[in-house]
């Protein structure tokens, strides 16, 4: 996952070469403020609907009945138009690994390869999008009593704008040669898979091998963006293999994006760079590093405290991350630290604290399989607190010879100060789960209070709300919610035709056969979801396979909650382990260091990450000791 002015492959237009090129770029320049703008107005809305919500509810006792509906509708609206700033902005998630290996000139013929593969999958599926728009007008909404179409709308909308943001930077190419040739190669692809239609169609679930583990693998590995390696796959296996008409794959994606329980996304992605850049993340590193900074890698052991701390106040892992590295790593990279080591410590803190409430992934499992969310963010503490016990021995081991005769040691004084100024921040966490255990409101509105929360903070009790960041921050919320939420709806499209042709009820009952009870059920657990996490996004992974394994995990006696926690660590595992995860390169993208750096340092974390998840599956009380 990358920004487009990392090092490295990146999606940025080239220099105009001609009077026609130049003319190309300005025009993408036009477009990007006309959607981006709406994009931040939809942000703020979104905000404002939420907190009415709880507030006519727990406060004058009178529920809006359509709130939610009205969030639902924003929200899917919200997610296109981001995913169009994103593509703007080149910063859907990519694996960038491998290319990061090749000569330059095959590196540029690959971003030109990557765009013409998402223009194809966006010109697949602009027809089927309007189709599926057109056919919500039969249905109307129940409390605000309006056509769904206008929610509907918003694939469309947002998948021809998509098109049209490809075919600009494609026109804008100045190697006619890189263009003709990725041209011809996509072209290529997508006709002779076409020519093969009638020979595939018998192969079965041989097919599940060649559409989502060589191509989509071939597609990752050459550097297209996930959500359309994954979508062009889908799109191609469904079209060519099964009688099923492609509208019933936007179906699927507009379902994996509407869920309102993913409202949460944009709303914590919003708190985390508010509490960065209200001075709240400073205002609690400040207070870690006054107690720690003057021990051999205190900074890294804040580093892990920190993450442990905000993933209480942002559901989201990137706004995690965004809040903290800004603010750690300039004094680290000063004390020596390595930049591969800061983004493998960063990446691997994101995996360590997957099941710290209030967490998206455990919000979706509560949702999908009727687990009580409040005993998922009960047990959620302590496995957390497991993994960074082995996250900080690895520090230890590294940093036992760090030279900090410069550093000076905080005095009493010092401490108790920095203290003071962090309460309002260490209370954000507190207040947050709080309104969810007292049920003020739900884990998808709670981020309101969060929001609303750390606005007053900013402007009465730090002092630091720099309001000409405020619509930058948003269009950011914009972006990152929109490459999150599509990643999302093309897995879920993806997970749906798994799950059409019988791979996961197969799984399903290869592992209720699986000799040795409890013990090798969580092990071989913790190996597919490992290879789930890093291939199918958490949330997707859990929707496809959650109703279908907690039942068994249930039938072998292991309880539901400690199933849960070994199921979002081994996928947190996944998710940020290189080369698949795209949770590895979003901590790159964050911390603005290279992918290629980390992958070295990051192999004794996710040891100790693993070491840690086995522990946890071990020793049942650490999940359900305090339920």
């Amino acid at each position: 996952m990358e920004h487009a002015h990392m090092d490295g492959a990146t999606l940025a237009l080239p220099e105009p070469a001609s009077g026609w090129r130049k003319a190309v770029v300005n025009l993408n320049k036009a477009l990007k403020p006309v959607v981006a703008i709406p994009a931040a107005v939809l942000v703020v809305a979104e905000v404002i609907v939420l907190f009415v919500g709880i507030v006519s509810r727990y406060v004058l006792h009178t529920p809006i009945v359509w709130s939610d509906e009205l969030a639902g509708i924003l929200f899917l609206w919200l997610a296109m138009l981001g995913s169009v700033v994103a593509f703007q902005r080149a910063e859907h998630m990519r694996m960038t690994a491998i290319i990061g290996m090749i000569r330059p000139e095959a590196r540029l013929f690959l971003d030109v390869f990557a765009t013409a593969a998402a223009f194809a999958f966006l010109l697949l599926v602009v027809r089927p999008a309007y189709e599926f728009a057109a056919d919500e007008v039969f249905v109307t909404t129940p409390a605000l009593g309006i056509v769904n179409t206008w929610r509907a709308a918003a694939l469309p909308v947002g998948v021809g704008l998509m098109l049209v943001v490809a075919t600009l930077r494609l026109a804008a190419t100045a190697n006619v040669k890189h263009l003709a040739a990725a041209i011809a190669a996509v072209g290529t692809l997508i006709g002779v898979l076409a020519l093969l239609g009638p020979i595939l169609k018998p192969l079965g679930n041989l097919n599940l091998l060649i559409f989502f583990v060589f191509i989509v693998g071939a597609m990752v590995f050459a550097a297209v963006p996930i959500a359309f390696a994954f979508g062009l796959a889908t799109i191609g296996y469904i079209t060519l293999t099964t009688s099923t008409p492609d509208v019933v794959v936007i179906g699927r994606m507009d379902e994996g994006m509407s869920h309102l329980i993913l409202l949460a996304v944009p709303m914590f992605v919003f708190l985390g760079l508010l509490i960065e850049m209200t001075g709240m993340a400073r205002a609690m590193v400040g207070f870690l590093a006054s107690l720690l900074g003057h021990v051999r890698g205190g900074l890294q052991y804040v580093l892990v405290g920190a993450m442990y701390l905000v993933s209480g106040i942002s559901g989201s892992k990137a706004a995690d991350m965004a809040a903290i590295a800004p603010v750690l790593f300039p004094e680290m990279t000063r004390r020596g630290a390595k930049r591969g080591d800061l983004v493998a410590l960063l990446a691997a803190t994101g995996a360590q604290t997957e099941t710290i409430p209030p967490s998206l992934v455990l919000i979706t499992i509560g949702s999908v399989t009727g687990v009580s969310i409040a005993a998922l963010f009960t047990g959620g503490l302590l496995p957390a607190i497991v993994l960074a016990v082995g996250l900080c021995a690895v520090v230890w081991w590294r940093y036992r010879r760090e030279d900090l005769s410069h550093v000076q040691r905080a005095t009493k004084r010092e401490i108790g100060r920095s203290f003071l100024i962090a309460i309002p921040a260490i209370a954000l966490p507190f207040v947050i789960r709080a309104a969810v255990v007292e049920g003020v409101a739900t884990a998808t509105e709670v981020s309101t209070i969060g929001i609303v929360y750390s606005v007053l903070a900013g402007l009465f009790i730090y002092r630091r709300f720099d309001w000409r960041r405020l619509y930058s921050i948003l269009v950011e919320t914009a972006a990152l919610s929109g490459a999150i939420l599509f990643i999302i709806g093309a897995a879920t499209g993806m997970a749906w035709a798994l799950t059409q042709s019988g791979f996961s009820a197969s799984l399903a009952k290869f592992m209720t056969s699986l000799p040795g009870g409890a013990p090798i059920f969580l092990i071989f657990t913790i190996l597919a979801f490992v290879v789930l996490g890093s291939v199918l996004e958490g949330i997707p992974a859990i929707v496809l396979f959650g109703p279908l394994l907690f039942p068994i995990a249930r039938q072998v006696g292991v309880h539901e909650v400690h199933y849960a926690m070994v199921v979002v660590l081994a996928m947190g595992i996944g998710l940020f382990a290189p080369p698949f995860g795209v949770g590895y390169y979003a901590a790159c993208a964050i911390s603005r260091i290279h992918p290629d750096e980390g992958m070295g340092p990051i192999l004794a974390y996710m040891l100790a990450l693993l070491l840690g998840t086995v522990i946890v599956a071990a020793v049942p009380w650490i999940s359900i000791g305090f339920l």
